[in-house]
């Protein structure tokens, strides 16, 4: 005699815990990036941070680690009017020692954009290659830090644009409150 285990054709799909840690740091951070916009007083003093910081020192790969929001930009336009926004969560990437690996989530046309980045800091600059599937480079990223690192600033490069076909755009990467410790 044989017994029949019957499989549900939809299986529950479980969460694991970084999956689940993942949606909820990106969630906040949408909601806190497309939040209601405050208005601010142009003649208050800007805010000092608590900390000094040694501009000086290079930035190193272990800053980059973490959540960052994300505003893109034209060459021709501002932060203040970005062509698309996100977050972007860092962690150190488990195959290559010096290096990240993330995940980046951001506006686009129609629905949100994801893809994977990885990179490095060489020389206190930081470099990151994105792609759109997992296997082909679909973008290059360089930029610098600024603030203390608690901001990075440069350039986003899609593949295309190395052939002068694609997009060159601005973007500011700003690392997002450690709300989760």
């Amino acid at each position: 005699m044989t017994t029949q285990t019957q499989i549900p054709l939809n299986p529950v799909r479980t969460q694991t815990p970084c999956r689940r840690r993942w949606s909820l740091a990106l969630t906040a951070l949408m909601l806190g990036t497309f939040g209601p916009v405050h208005a601010t007083d142009p003649t208050a003093a800007p805010a000092t941070p608590s900390s000094r910081c040694d501009e000086v020192a290079p930035m190193s790969v272990e800053q980059l680690v973490g959540l960052w929001q994300l505003t893109l930009w034209s060459d021709q336009g501002s932060p203040g009017a970005p062509v698309s926004q996100g977050a972007v969560l860092f962690q150190p990437h488990p195959e290559y020692p010096g290096s990240v690996r993330g995940r980046l989530k951001r506006t686009g046309p129609g629905n949100d954009l994801q893809a994977q980045l990885s990179g490095d800091v060489i020389n206190g600059e930081f470099n990151l290659d994105e792609s759109d599937d997992g296997v082909r480079m679909s973008a290059t990223w360089a930029g610098t830090p600024v603030d203390c690192g608690t901001r990075l600033r440069g350039v986003r490069e899609s593949a295309e644009a190395m052939n002068d076909t694609g997009t060159v755009l601005q973007f500011e990467l700003r690392k997002a409150a450690d709300r989760m410790k």
